[in-house]
């Protein structure tokens, strides 16, 4: 398949499963080295999905929701011991499968690492300061906090039905050929940075620019490095790359998913990972803290969604500490730290962005069959 021909199929309601695991067949890559040391997890007697979950006042099975939304990966962790691990026959746990935009909790992860060691003196620096070509941009002048945030007030549609919104702009180059950095500098001002959370994909992009920028390496070199080798990932990885070598930041990510769940439980344990502090801590704690009212869950005027937000990472109400990274058709890394518990559920849930809403995104509901299923899994 032609890199447009896949473009153009998604979220038109095409099987994707088969794409989903061969990303590498139709795009150039940047390729991430499994651990010289690979870390396994411990395993228990595997726990017996509940059959049921509520979503909208009804019951619903469980087992046609994730045969609905077509899940290729479903692994349970608790308290860092496999409890449950299934794959779709179509798929399996040697399958690569493409992140979407739970790459951007990675990239944040990692940017993390190297504010951390010093390359980012402070992130209320402007990321202008840092990247210039952004001068004159929605992105000049803007705090990097803030767009870590998604706060960054440049104007954006992620309407993934709508032929004409920035995201399938965005997408256009993915498709024909190009330069993912020379789009960020087209978008224009829309909100004041830091009043409002809006989802924008070019955000990560950025955040992405500024980490090869700082590093001076390719991001998936310094990801290698700094977070895929140690914490034990036992399979190669690899990063969608553009015509100029620069990887899709904000979705470009391709790994099994035992090794996404290590992405979870590194951020469950508070960035440390077999004694040795891979996230700094209070990045880590920064990450999944809403700290201003724009960015706390619920539903108000400061924001487009009814999940909070921190450094990359998505916050949903509640009392359980719950946060999550989240991808197009159904991709998840959940965290409940509450119960330490600890889920990645991968999907190629065909129906995604055929309506520009729940009906088809079904992103609330999966939350709500994973706080069941963690609910069992606890135990509770």
């Amino acid at each position: 398949m032609s890199r447009e021909a896949y473009i153009r199929s998604l979220f038109t309601g095409a099987d994707q499963r088969q794409n989903f695991q061969t990303m590498d067949t139709i795009f150039p890559v940047g390729r991430m080295s499994a651990s010289p040391e690979p870390f396994v997890f411990p395993r228990a007697a595997e726990i017996a999905l509940p059959a049921n979950y509520r979503y909208e006042g009804k019951s619903r099975s469980i087992d046609s929701f994730l045969e609905e939304t077509e899940t290729m990966a479903l692994l349970v962790l608790k308290g860092g011991v496999l409890v449950f691990e299934r794959y779709a026959p179509w798929g399996g746990r040697d399958r690569r499968w493409k992140s979407m935009s739970v790459a951007k909790s990675v990239i944040s992860a990692s940017l993390g690492i190297a504010v951390g060691t010093g390359l980012v003196a402070t992130l209320d620096d402007s990321i202008s300061s840092y990247l210039p070509e952004l001068s004159g941009s929605a992105y000049d002048g803007v705090r990097i906090k803030d767009v870590l945030q998604m706060s960054s007030g440049a104007g954006w549609n992620e309407d993934y039905s709508d032929p004409d919104s920035d995201i399938n702009r965005f997408a256009a180059i993915t498709a024909k050929g190009g330069s993912f950095n020379g789009f960020p500098p087209t978008l224009k001002r829309a909100t004041e940075p830091g009043t409002f959370n809006f989802y924008n994909s070019t955000d990560t992009q950025v955040l992405g620019m500024l980490l090869k920028r700082v590093t001076a390496r390719p991001i998936h070199a310094y990801i290698q490095d700094v977070l895929w080798h140690p914490l034990g990932m036992e399979s190669e990885a690899f990063w969608l790359l553009d015509d100029t070598g620069m990887e899709m930041a904000y979705a470009g990510l391709n790994a099994t998913a035992l090794d996404y769940l290590k992405i979870g439980e590194l951020f469950r344990l508070g960035g440390c990972w077999q004694g040795h502090q891979i996230v700094p801590n209070g990045w880590v704690k920064a990450s999944i803290t809403p700290d201003a009212p724009h960015l706390m869950p619920g539903d108000t005027s400061r924001s487009d969604s009814l999940w909070g937000y921190g450094y990359q990472w998505w916050i949903m109400d509640g009392t359980e500490g719950e946060f999550a990274a989240v991808g197009v058709y159904n991709q998840f890394i959940y965290v409940n730290p509450a119960r330490d518990i600890v889920m990645v559920k991968l999907s190629a849930n065909r129906r995604y962005g055929l309506t520009n809403d729940e009906t088809s995104y079904r992103e609330l509901e999966t939350i709500e069959a994973l706080r069941e299923i963690a609910i069992v899994a606890s135990g509770q």
